[in-house]
This record gives structure tokens, C-alpha cells and sequence, in this order.
């Protein structure tokens, strides 16, 4: 039993991958964010040019 906890502390895959996996979820995160500020931006623009463009009708 001893060895297999000892083959356990010595493996550092599932540790790596769970590294990957943290950087890839914020990855996601940030471009999650980006995206949502961009088309609240977008969406704002697209209401003021709608709303100039009412005007001047």
C-alpha cells in the first residue's frame, strides 16, 4: 500500500493538467468579459444612430 501512495506523490501529470485547465478557464473567462463589454458598445452605438437618425427624419 505504501508504494502506491509513494507512486502517487511522485506523479505530476494530473497536477499539470490541472494547471492547463485553470489557464484555460480564465482564458475563457477573459474573452467571455471582452466580448460582453464589446457588444454592450456595439449595441450602444447602434441605439444612438438609431435615435440621430429618427431625429432628422
Amino acid at each position: 500500500m505504501r508504494w502506491i501512495w509513494a507512486k502517487l506523490r511522485r506523479n505530476v501529470r494530473g497536477a499539470t493538467a490541472i494547471e492547463y485547465g485553470l489557464i484555460a478557464a480564465l482564458i475563457a473567462l477573459a474573452a467571455a468579459t471582452a466580448i460582453q463589454l464589446f457588444a454592450t458598445n456595439a449595441i450602444s452605438m447602434w441605439n444612438n444612430t438609431a435615435d440621430a437618425a429618427r431625429d432628422n427624419l
